[in-house]
């Protein structure tokens, strides 16, 4: 394993544990009010999105309008995802990406607490050492807390370069995160302690405006805000080192102990922001994330196929019933060209979301059959989301299937038949 990737992993590791472990309150809301939040924006979050992990408010001093979209970068348990969405309304999207799952699966934990969903707001697991799953010109404000100073130096630069192509033309980033003010010893620089308290991954104000112009920034702005770090770091994650990496072998907080770290003295708490140009101009597109199911869990369960003619069949048979089987077309806009005779429209987009209600109205049918276009992509995902809830409370009288072939392979097989087609 490489050096870069050990470090990914090691600090995939460390705030997956964070995630999972039992939010302390008091300390969590102290960490966040020297990173500069107040008490009134800390009040409208879930108890598990303020994680004790901030460096600053990037929110604060974002300018954030009715209608934009936001996206966060390390979005950890939703924190600034929430205060953004506040400020941006029911017309405005937010995204927040985070490599861990764990933290994603908190912060749509949160979002379930807080009554939001997508696509207003939305977590989506990716990493930010790759390509982010996010359209080109597709968004107005980026955020980030305290999240760039952990990734490799080669994946700082690639993920400003990759900010630069999501932003609108005259989009603009604001970043808060922990910058390197002097150079640091070797004992500290190499002790995953703490890089993954966000210290020794820490880079200059120099290095990070080279980023940022090499990306194609202008309007750079690097400001050391004064927060007190000690506080923002927290406890420490104890790490000796990332795999594939030499660092210090006595335990890391004896480590901190004997250097007597005082993390002012090399680092401090920046406010970085910075515009796109607003020429040339591009397209802009209407969507942030690539794909909508992007923000909504991975299915676990496979369904199993019907062929064509298995369905066709229960519907021509007049001893069954919808207690017996029940289908279903996932797509959105394309009913009206043909469909299954008998089947419910209940479009892919609503289907997580709404599954508990879904559910009552199909629990009484054995066999509930999904389709799409093709059934190669939205109507076995629903049939797997469907299917995961009957699974996640026990229930064994239903079952999801997958129509083969989706309402392509259906209409070539049986069009002009009455009683298997109908039209809109």
């Amino acid at each position: 394993m490489s050096i870069s990737k050990g470090l990914v992993s090691l600090v995939n590791e460390v705030y997956s544990e964070r995630a999972h472990a039992s939010p302390d309150i008091a300390c969590s809301t102290v960490v966040a009010s020297s990173a500069g939040y107040t008490q009134e924006q800390l009040a409208t979050l879930p108890v598990g999105a303020n994680l004790g992990m901030s460096c600053g408010n990037p929110v604060s001093s974002a300018r954030l309008r009715k209608g934009e979209a936001v996206l966060d970068l390390g979005s950890g348990g939703g924190i600034d995802v929430f205060l953004a969405a506040d400020l941006v309304g029911s017309n405005g999207v937010v995204v927040g990406l985070d490599a861990s799952k764990d933290m994603i699966d908190l912060a749509r934990q949160n979002a379930k607490v807080k009554g939001v969903r997508p696509p207003h707001i939305a977590f989506a697991h990716a990493s930010l050492t790759d390509d982010l799953p996010i359209e080109s010109n597709s968004v107005d404000c980026i955020l980030s807390n305290c999240v760039l100073n952990l990734l490799p130096v080669a994946a700082k630069a690639s993920v400003l370069k990759e900010a630069f192509r999501v932003l609108k033309p005259g989009g603009r980033i604001n970043l808060a995160d922990v910058v390197a003010i002097r150079e640091m010893p070797p004992h500290i620089k190499t002790d995953m302690t703490h890089y993954v308290n966000c210290v020794s991954g820490a880079v200059t104000p120099e290095e990070y405006k080279g980023f940022l112009m090499d990306a194609g920034f202008d309007e750079i702005s690097l400001i050391d805000t004064g927060k007190d770090l000690t506080a923002c770091s927290g406890p420490p994650q104890e790490r000796q080192s990332a795999p594939g990496e030499q660092c210090c072998t006595q335990p890391p907080a004896a480590s901190a102990v004997k250097s007597n770290l005082n993390f002012r003295e090399y680092a401090a708490s920046y406010q970085v922001s910075a515009s796109k140009p607003c020429k040339p101009a591009s397209p802009v597109s209407a969507t942030v994330l690539k794909n909508w199911w992007y923000g909504y869990p991975e299915v676990k369960s496979t369904p199993t196929s019907l062929a064509a003619d298995d369905v066709a069949t229960l519907i021509r048979d007049p001893t069954k019933s919808n207690k017996d089987f029940t289908v279903i077309d996932v797509r959105r806009n394309d009913h009206a060209g043909g469909h299954v005779r008998g089947s419910h429209q209940c479009p892919a987009q609503t289907f997580y979301d709404n599954a508990p209600g879904y559910f009552d109205k199909f629990k009484d049918s054995e066999e509930v059959i999904f389709y799409c276009q093709s059934s190669n992509g939205q109507g076995p995902r629903c049939a797997g989301w469907y299917q995961d809830y009957l699974n996640s409370i026990g229930y064994t009288s239903s079952k999801a299937y997958v129509l083969a072939g989706g309402i392509k392979g259906w209409m070539s097989k049986y069009k002009g038949e009455d009683d298997l087609v109908d039209y809109d």
